[in-house]
């Protein structure tokens, strides 16, 4: 019988035979793969919910029309703004917008409860007119110092963030402030404080409009200016 050593084998195959894994290896093509867009149009979601949502608020804080009840925006509280802002950003990996639109959809749907009588958040301060809005003055004032830090967050980006979170923090600002006064008895400083309010938050929702158009076009028709702002901003590098 023949022997044959390990070395023969090893010989034999290397002579007669191709080795696969390096084959594969070395003539595999390579296809390019195109980089990911930024999903502008799904970041334009959040944006629009956001502009929709306080638009809609702000025409019924400074009484439009006589609207002075917010009842009828719970469907937008709940339903548009809580869900509509949530998922969007955190899929692109985008911190800054996810923390923001997360951060005002569940203020939104905060908010919402406050104004369904099913919670029963009114009914349970048992007609303390003082004690409640003296509440809710320390809700908004919180979301307001909340709006602050947005505020300075998006100084590095462009213009129309900045504007849209300066005219929210001066929209909550006054807010909060005619829930105290009406907390303090002075009902006609209260609607003007409030109407104040819904006067920055309508700004604040129609520069958000503009977010949207911008975000929706920028790819297809045309790129409006956002007045880019991060070249100020500039990290400085470690010597």
């Amino acid at each position: 019988m023949s022997k044959f050593s390990t070395t023969d084998l090893n010989s034999k195959s290397s002579a007669g035979t191709t080795d696969v894994e390096k084959q594969l290896t070395h003539e595999s093509p390579t296809v390019p793969i195109a980089a990911p867009k930024t999903l502008g149009a799904g970041t334009a979601l959040p944006i629009g919910v956001f502009a929709t949502t306080l638009t809609t608020l702000s025409l019924s804080l400074m009484e439009w029309r006589g609207v002075t009840t917010n009842n009828v925006f719970v469907a937008n509280f709940f339903f548009a703004a809580a869900f509509g802002k949530l998922p969007w950003e955190l899929s692109v990996g985008n911190g800054f917008a996810y923390t923001v639109f997360s951060a005002f959809g569940l203020f939104y749907a905060g908010f919402g409860a406050i104004l369904t009588p099913a919670f029963g958040v009114e009914a349970a301060y048992g007609g303390d007119v003082k004690q409640y809005n003296n509440a809710l003055g320390f809700f908004m004032i919180m979301w307001t110092v909340f709006a602050l830090v947005f505020l300075v967050a998006s100084l590095p980006t462009n213009l129309v963030y900045i504007i849209i979170f300066f005219c929210v923090e001066l929209g909550f600002l006054l807010v909060s402030a005619s829930y105290f006064a009406t907390a303090d008895g002075h009902p006609t400083s209260s609607v003007g404080l409030k109407k104040g309010g819904g006067a920055f938050c309508f700004l604040a929702g129609l520069t958000g409009w503009y977010l949207t158009f911008a975000l929706l076009l920028k790819d297809s028709i045309v790129e409006l200016p956002l007045g880019d702002t991060s070249r100020f901003f500039a990290k400085r590098k470690a010597e």
